[in-house]
């Protein structure tokens, strides 16, 4: 095993041997030793070569032992075992770490920048140095554009050959440069550049203006301090609730143009605000997990339904008879209430993503909730049970509202398109098709003909449900649009991000703004 080791040594040491011989013919064909430091770098390596080719051909005789041997008649394992010390160990030592140290002279020299070619230094240096400028004072324009040849290879350009039947000494001596003038001769002479010609006048030019900012919106003291988020028309037309981020709900005078009262505050922002069929009371809710059953004639708090570990309420809806109330959550579940007896009639799993939309049919026999992950499920509210299911936007559908007849459906989503959809084969009939951003909020007219939509494109529109065509258009220019409703005379009523009530024309044109928001 020693012996193999040791001829496994020494072709490693021929090869550290060669290497050094091989580094000092290199430098000798081509740098040479010009100075001391060379000279001393080609003598290290000359003598390293020579040491390793002597160690290699030691370490192949077998001249230098290594491991020590153990005796004879003295055993290998045990208290008493005791080897005999090798022969010249140290010898073996020197002669196996000076080959090794030359190695790594020459991986420090290989790196380092003494053994560089000339011609390679005259490249990198050409490749580096800057294109000459042209002399201060001369006319950079008057002189002559140099061909693509004679930019790349500066080192090669000649003079060209002399024209047929030339005198050939003529031209040896109009290809000589002039010489160049001394500096001051060069700023006394005068402009050999020809005269500039006259300036061509300028085009004709039109500048567009800066659009005409919109002028600032009114405040009020006692308007919302953050968007409306929900519009309600009470039965007689009277009156309108709003609810805002700000936790508020606030019931204002249509007629009178002013704030009743501020109807209650939510413990987090106030999300839907409904007035029962009597006219005398309201449900509000919000993230807070609260639906609150409210008086409108002093706002007193007559119960408070909790959705308890259920979470915050995202929409909520009530039957056209104001017994039940459906509320869809954040946790995705959907709850029936009776509102009359103050009851929980159904909690379902509902959806694996928060609720985006509900609505009650006109029977107020059943319910339709959506999700943010664009599912649609509709439910018996007297059983809880759930009756279809299905996939019907990319996108969470917000606004979702029952066509007069209880079989059709229509929905608004993220995905910016409003769709009808037949309940009973759950196909989809019609899509509207016009918003630029998500479709937050619906509502249908008294007569169904019409329905108005509100988007964070910043626009409430208005279509046609008999030919699905879009009849106004109406631009806030302020942000999203979340709410929208129709007041009791046929005009359209918007609040969004700006805080403010809107009332615009059912045939389109400028809104005036009936309820402003706070000051900032």
């Amino acid at each position: 095993m020693n012996r193999f080791v040791d001829r496994l040594l020494a072709a490693l040491l021929l090869a550290i041997g060669m290497l050094c011989l091989t580094r000092v013919y290199f430098a000798l064909g081509g740098e040479g030793a010009g100075d001391a430091f060379a000279s001393a770098r080609l003598a290290f390596f000359g003598a390293a070569g020579v040491f390793s080719a002597l160690a290699a051909l030691l370490f192949w005789a077998g001249l230098l032992p290594g491991r020590s041997k153990p005796g004879p008649a003295i055993p290998l394992f045990g208290r008493g075992a005791e080897t005999q010390p090798g022969r010249r160990p140290r010898l073996r030592q020197l002669f196996a770490v000076v080959p090794f140290l030359a190695v790594l002279a020459l991986v420090v020299d290989q790196l380092g920048p003494w053994w560089r070619q000339p011609q390679d230094a005259g490249k990198s240096l050409t490749a580096e140095q800057p294109a000459p400028s042209a002399p201060k004072g001369e006319d950079v324009a008057s002189a002559p554009a140099q061909a693509p040849e004679a930019l790349e290879r500066p080192e090669q350009t000649a003079a060209p050959p002399p024209p047929q039947g030339a005198n050939p000494g003529a031209s040896a001596k109009s290809a000589q440069p002039p010489a160049p003038a001394s500096p001051s001769a060069v700023a006394l002479a005068p402009s050999v550049s020809p005269p500039e010609a006259a300036p061509a006048p300028a085009p004709p030019q039109t500048v567009a203006p800066l659009p005409q900012a919109p002028p600032p919106l009114p405040t009020q003291p006692d308007g919302h301090r953050e968007p409306v988020v929900w519009l309600a028309v009470a039965p007689d037309g009277q009156s309108i609730m709003s609810a805002s981020t700000d936790r508020t709900v606030k019931l204002w005078d249509v007629d009178g143009k002013r704030l009743i009262r501020t109807l209650g505050v939510h413990k987090d922002m106030a999300r839907t605000a409904l007035f029962l069929p009597d006219g005398a009371r309201a449900l509000t809710a919000g993230d807070d997990g609260e639906i609150v059953l409210r008086q409108l004639s002093d706002g007193a708090v007559l119960h408070v339904f909790s959705s308890g570990q259920n979470g915050g309420v995202n929409k909520l809806a009530i039957s056209p008879d104001g017994k039940r109330a459906v509320s869809g959550h954040d946790t995705g579940r959907v709850i029936v209430w009776d509102i009359e007896k103050g009851l929980v009639l159904h909690v379902t799993p509902g959806h694996d993503w928060s609720i985006s939309g509900v609505a009650v049919s006109p029977d107020g026999t059943r319910a339709i909730s959506g999700s943010i992950d664009g599912t649609l499920k509709l439910w018996d509210i007297g059983t809880g049970k759930q009756l279809r299911s299905w996939h019907g936007h990319e996108r969470g559908p917000y606004g979702v509202v029952f066509m007069a007849d209880g079989r059709h459906l229509i929905s608004g989503s993220g995905d910016y398109t409003i769709k009808l959809w037949d309940l009973d084969t759950g196909r989809e009939v019609r899509r509207l098709e016009g918003h630029s951003g998500t479709v937050y909020a619906l509502a249908l007219s008294a007569d169904g003909n019409r329905l108005l939509s509100g988007s964070l494109d910043g626009t409430a529109r208005l279509w046609d449900m008999e030919t699905g065509s879009e009849t106004a258009l109406f631009d806030s220019r302020s942000g999203p649009v979340y709410a929208v409703a129709f007041a009791a005379d046929g005009t359209v009523l918007t609040g969004g991000y700006d805080r403010t009530i809107w009332d615009w024309p059912a045939g389109g044109g400028d809104g005036v703004v009936l309820f402003a928001g706070a000051p900032e």
